[in-house]
């Protein structure tokens, strides 16, 4: 063995020994890191009773049960809106029969044409003047309404007035076609002047009140020519066409028709 020899081995073996002694200096530098490892943190501690919210308190004891539960929200139900309300005391009012809405619809309607000819008499009148009816006057007309005729004879006399033999509040009830019949007279200032003698027939008393009237107004046109004016202006001496409407096949009344039922 050479010298150069001896020397590359102790090289080498004092190489091996300075990369062996530092095992240890490693060991510690890797324990080290370990140990410079921040410690695990901590769990909070528990917070007391008073600062815990809300919503983690415990449900009542009530509601814990499915039974509870169901009772609570049955009483829920049950309570009705607006049950603490005061009610209105409201008057109950009886539903009428069909006799007494008939009897009601035709006293309010008796009560308005009552009104509506006395609104005529007093704004309608025409101005008062002298009136001489001679003796002999007889006067014959025709007044229609609907399906009445009347036949109308006007004379000179005290103010009587007869319908078919009888007096006119005798024939006539209602004061309405009373004051419809006499309308004429009124209007013209015959009433006392003159007697009326009236045959009527056909229709029924609305109609024949009308036709009484449309003949009285005629014959005190024949009577005085210079009464027709204001009688036409009044419409005295057109004949009232209006009548009721027939019924139709298959509806209940003229134009009233049956509820319609899809089953």
């Amino acid at each position: 063995m050479t010298w150069s020899e001896d020397a590359d081995r102790e090289q080498g073996e004092n190489e091996e020994n300075e990369t062996s002694e530092p095992e240890p200096e490693a060991a510690e530098q890797g324990e080290q890191p370990a140990a410079e490892k921040p410690p695990a943190e901590e769990p909070p501690a528990e917070q007391p009773a008073a600062e815990q919210p809300a919503a983690e308190e415990p449900a009542p004891a009530a509601a814990s049960t499915p039974a509870a539960a169901t009772a609570a929200g049955a009483a829920k139900k049950d309570v009705v809106p607006g049950a603490d309300l005061e009610p209105i005391a409201i008057g109950e009012e009886r539903e009428l029969t069909a006799e007494e809405r008939a009897a009601r619809e035709a006293e309010e309607e008796e009560r308005r044409a009552r009104e509506a000819a006395a609104a005529d008499d007093d704004d309608e009148a025409i101005a008062p003047r002298p009136i001489s009816v001679p003796a002999d006057t007889r006067i014959q007309a025709t007044g229609k309404r609907k399906s009445a005729v009347a036949r109308v004879i006007v004379r000179a006399g005290d103010g009587s007035f007869e319908i078919n033999d009888r007096d006119i509040a005798e024939y006539f009830k209602g004061s309405q076609h009373q004051a419809l019949a006499r309308q004429p007279l009124v209007t013209a200032g015959y009433e006392g002047a003159v007697d009326v003698k009236v045959r009527v027939h056909g229709g029924g008393i609305s109609g024949q009140a009308g036709a009484v009237r449309h003949g009285v107004a005629r014959a005190l046109t024949a009577l005085e020519p210079e009464l027709r004016g204001d009688l036409k202006r009044r419409g005295m001496l057109t004949r009232d066409d209006r009548r009721k409407e027939r019924k139709k096949a298959g509806l209940k009344k003229a134009r009233k028709r049956p509820q319609f039922s899809k089953r």
